[in-house]
């Protein structure tokens, strides 16, 4: 009897003890599930279960009520989704650009990044739209999808030669455009879409790279031709400015004689050859004149 005793004492001391720890797992539990925190840049939206309430709170410890509500977080600070070719630098690990058809029916694999944002008056509208669904669950799907259609829709409607040229601002331009009135019926704000790189197929690119090189060429020639026409044109000048060069001398020279012929009298000759005479008579004459006439004044 007395080891009876002991037993049930002992299962006694030990349903207490089991009984203290569940109390207390079930405190701590209760405790934990009270509060939720909300991290810098997002806002959280708690719902009630029971009377379906919504209600946005900002970053830091939102307090809820166990098992009644729950609390879901949205980025209100920028966020990027990324779509590339390149793995492990997108979203996605694999090979994930855009496949974009052009208006000729082409397909080129196109590298893009979208760049939105909620706010807090909108985090409990994302909420409803997407049911309590985490963010990264919505970027899998709504957002991603509408990447793709919106593109796709914009990049069917040019030819592929404006889409790989400067042109290629307003295809973004036009993916910015009707990507923000899609998200914006969500609750999202698109901030800002940048088209990376363009990915072409390799017939393609080959045929690409031979219209480049046939433009280059033709660009050369074109250069060659304008060359030898400037060059042309230089030596015509050259040419006409040495022709009016000679004719001002000519000129010059003719209204120098003439002047001098004007002025020529045989007093100035005289002077002129004594000026330039040494004082020396010839040794043999052969009755030539003398040079000065000696007779006239």
């Amino acid at each position: 009897m007395a080891n009876n005793d002991m037993s049930a004492e002992n299962l006694a001391k030990l349903g207490s003890r089991v009984g203290v720890i569940a109390v207390a797992i079930v405190a701590l539990t209760v405790v934990m599930s009270s509060y939720t925190i909300i991290s810098p840049g997002y806002t959280g939206v708690i719902f009630n279960i029971w009377s379906g309430s919504l209600r946005s709170v900002g970053q830091g410890i939102a307090f809820r009520v166990p098992w009644i509500t729950r609390v879901q977080s949205y980025p209100t600070a920028l966020r990027t989704y990324t779509m590339v070719m390149r793995q492990a630098e997108g979203s996605a690990q694999e090979d994930d650009s855009i496949d974009l058809p052009t208006r000729e029916g082409q397909h080129i694999r196109q590298d893009i990044s979208v760049t939105y944002n909620t706010s807090e008056a909108e985090a409990a509208h994302v909420f409803r739209s997407f049911r309590g669904a985490p963010v990264q669950e919505i970027e899998d799907t709504f957002i991603r999808r509408t990447i793709i259609t919106v593109a796709q829709n914009a990049a069917g409607q040019m030819p592929l030669s404006d889409i790989l040229s400067a042109k290629r601002g307003e295809l973004q331009g036009a993916i910015e455009k009707n990507l923000e009135v899609e998200m914006v019926k969500m609750g999202f704000h698109l901030d800002k879409v940048n088209l990376g790189a363009s990915h072409l197929p390799p017939a393609i690119e080959n045929q690409m790279q031979q219209k480049m090189a046939a433009q280059q060429q033709a660009q050369q020639a074109e250069y060659e031709l304008q060359k030898q026409e400037t060059l042309a044109k230089a030596a015509v000048a050259q040419a006409e400015g040495e022709a009016k060069s000679i004719l001002v001398r000519a000129k010059a020279q003719a209204e120098s004689n003439r002047l001098l012929q004007a002025s020529l009298t045989q007093t100035l000759v005289n002077y002129r050859a004594v000026d330039k005479w040494n004082g020396a008579l010839p040794q043999v004459t052969s009755g030539a004149t003398p040079f000065i006439d000696l007779k006239k004044p």
